[in-house]
């Protein structure tokens, strides 16, 4: 803990540094600058004002125990009762802050892009699709987050759909979803059985953070954009111009397409921010494959093609296979109440963190 000990005194002294420079004349007239400051000042105040708790009870347990050097006997019987109190609290707080020191992800405050692909199971996967959908939609505005569909591609005449991809706006959002990213699958019975079969279909989802011009910066000499007419259900032309846009980024192949506007501009527009998302997640999964054994842990090998978790109708029954996790509330979770599964995820993370930072 004397390492952690230095640590939290470097924190506090920052924390104070910033609170000078916050209220400095020079600062304040610099917007960019006083902004940063702000921000930093704001993500430390949880950290220290748990820092500032630990120390009173430090101090609280240190008094009580030089009371128990003295002659007073109910005194020292008052201690005994009220010292283990003291010394419980002081471990609870320990912990905390050793998660809360833990290296933060650098994209948990982005925004995101939600992909999610129909995969084995013809029709009942696209309909599984547009369910896990209708989940994360109603999750994200739980949380206050702003949903918007970027582009989808419906599965035909029982509804769902190959593909969608949405982006959802709000603090935090990827920090909470990006345990969602691999292959889920679906155990149940299609509408259209008549034996009553149960059928098993996966739906593959990917969570990426939004990027951001300077941290993905694109070649236009290295894309191919093609404009056409959108379509929609069957076929059938839903706009009289040439307003659908299909990006193809050269060197890495990926192809990005987006007819969900009206506007050629605002198609080109959505289309090059999922283009930046899945370039920077291809990065990210590359660095972590490298040099992240822990980061992986989140999402199995993030490959992918690795299931994470079963939704089983017929029992009423998720089942998380990355931690074991199962529950039987399938009707209140596919509902978007998934909340208890995402911290139960990110607890499993944090302490594979703190494991590996105390080996």
């Amino acid at each position: 803990m004397d390492i952690i000990l230095d640590k939290l005194r470097d924190i506090e002294i920052r924390y104070r540094e910033l609170e000078g420079q916050l209220s400095d004349p020079k600062i304040v007239t610099k917007q960019g600058l006083y902004q940063k400051y702000a921000k930093e000042h704001a993500d430390l105040r949880e950290l220290v004002e748990h820092i500032r708790r630990y120390e009173k009870v430090r101090e609280q347990i240190n008094e009580y125990q030089s009371f128990l050097q003295e002659n007073d006997e109910e005194l020292k019987k008052l201690v005994r009762e009220e010292l283990p109190q003291f010394q419980q609290e002081k471990t609870e707080l320990e912990e905390k802050l050793r998660v809360m020191l833990l290296p933060k992800d650098p994209n948990d405050d982005k925004n995101v892009f939600l992909e999610i692909r129909a995969g084995t199971g013809g029709d009942e996967a696209g309909l599984f699709a547009a369910d896990l959908f209708r989940m994360y939609a109603r999750y994200a505005e739980a949380q206050g987050w702003r949903v918007e569909i970027v582009s989808s591609s419906p599965a035909g005449g029982m509804g769902g759909f190959k593909e969608i991809i949405a982006q959802i706006e709000g603090a935090g959002a990827y920090s909470r979803l990006k345990y969602e990213s691999g292959v889920h699958r679906v155990q149940r019975v299609p509408v259209t059985e008549a034996q009553g079969r149960i059928h098993t279909s996966a739906v593959t989802v990917a969570i990426m953070p939004e990027a951001e011009e300077v941290e993905i910066n694109i070649d236009p000499n290295e894309l191919r954009i093609d404009v056409y007419r959108s379509t929609g259900h069957g076929g059938q032309s839903v706009n009289t111009t040439d307003s659908a846009v299909r990006i193809t980024h050269l060197p890495t192949g990926l192809v990005v397409t987006c007819q969900d506007e009206k506007s050629q501009l605002k198609n080109k527009i959505k289309a090059m921010k999922v283009l930046r998302a899945r370039l920077l997640d291809a990065m990210v999964q590359k660095q972590n494959a490298e040099i992240s054994e822990v980061r992986k842990n989140q999402v199995g090998s993030g490959d992918r093609s690795e299931r994470i978790r079963t939704y089983n109708f017929p029992q009423g029954r998720i089942t998380d296979h990355r931690i074991g996790l199962t529950r039987y509330d399938l009707d209140n979770f596919i509902n978007g109440n998934i909340g208890t599964m995402i911290d139960a995820l990110a607890n499993h993370y944090q302490a594979e963190l703190l494991n590996k930072t105390n080996s």
